[in-house]
């Protein structure tokens, strides 16, 4: 913006310039070559048409909530008149999802969640710089989770903020990414009193489907801050011969309906190793979270 007003400066002659070099052509034209670029670089947004779109489609949900309720069915005692009740307030959100991109950019991830045709979106994506773009309003429903399940809730859109993280699964997540992270979740948490046993991840709600944040993820110091459970010391844990994998895998909130992704999802995210076979050392800790999940 400073190039920018010097160059109006300069061209409405506030500088001091030999008056005799506004007589060459080239350099005039140069001058107004840069003053076009400096105020087209100034003013450009490559997604204009994209939030155009966002607005248009607020302003038609916006629309529809301001509408007096109406009877989607009639009775053979239908009221002379419409009552509305003074007692309601918008739904807030009761999940944290976290999901890495899989992509190879943040920019890339951005585009992905503009295009119409790709149907897939978050509320909020995490540049590996740190920086937050919060692409969708809290209260409004991404398409991030897709076909999942966690405990009885099958419709986990509809309940949930969905957070990208950029990265590509086979990287490690970079300091300022977690330092955001932590932010938002934190401010998630106070805003809408998110229970720290539903800060969970892609893969826990869509075993089958997703590997989402993967390996790399560090749900340990997440959960030592009250994003998450974890387990404790299980030295001293003694698992009993009639306990059932499958079941405790269900208490959490696995859809155990293919206990061998349920298994290799859980893992992943509480030992950090995405093999399917729980060992009694395994068996432990999901005592454990088990327990801490009731």
């Amino acid at each position: 913006m400073s190039l920018l007003l010097f160059l109006l400066n300069l061209l409405l002659g506030s500088y001091k310039i030999i008056p005799s070099l506004f007589m060459d052509k080239r350099l005039l034209g140069s001058l107004v070559i840069i003053l076009f670029l400096a105020i087209y670089s100034c003013s450009y947004q490559p997604y204009r048409q994209a939030n155009k779109s966002y607005k248009r489609q607020a302003k038609l949900y916006a629309k529809e909530v301001r509408r007096t309720p109406s009877l989607f069915f009639t009775t053979q005692n239908n009221p002379l008149y419409w009552i509305g009740t003074t007692n309601f307030n918008m739904r807030k959100p009761n999940f944290v999802i976290i999901h890495y991109t899989a992509q190879n950019s943040c920019e890339q991830t951005l585009r992905t969640f503009t295009l119409p045709r790709t149907q897939v979106s978050a509320h909020y994506v995490i540049c590996k710089d740190g920086s937050v773009h919060h692409m969708l309003n809290d209260y409004l429903r991404a398409w991030h989770a897709g076909i999942a399940k966690w405990g009885n809730l099958t419709d986990i859109n509809s309940a949930s903020v969905g957070i990208e993280i950029d990265n590509n699964g086979f990287e490690v997540f970079t300091e300022p990414q977690m330092k955001s992270l932590f932010q938002l979740l934190d401010t998630l948490k106070l805003k809408y009193s998110i229970p720290a046993n539903n800060f969970i991840g892609h893969s826990d709600i869509a075993p089958s489907r997703k590997a989402d944040p993967g390996k790399y993820f560090p749900w340990k110091t997440l959960a030592d801050s009250g994003y998450g459970v974890w387990y404790g010391d299980t030295t001293n844990v003694v698992v009993p011969d009639s306990f059932n994998s499958v079941r405790a895998l269900r208490i959490i909130g696995y859809d155990v309906r293919d206990s061998i992704s349920a298994i290799r999802a859980f893992k992943t995210h509480f030992l950090q190793d995405t093999s399917c076979i729980l060992t009694e050392a395994d068996k432990k800790v999901l005592l454990e979270v088990a327990e801490r999940s009731l």
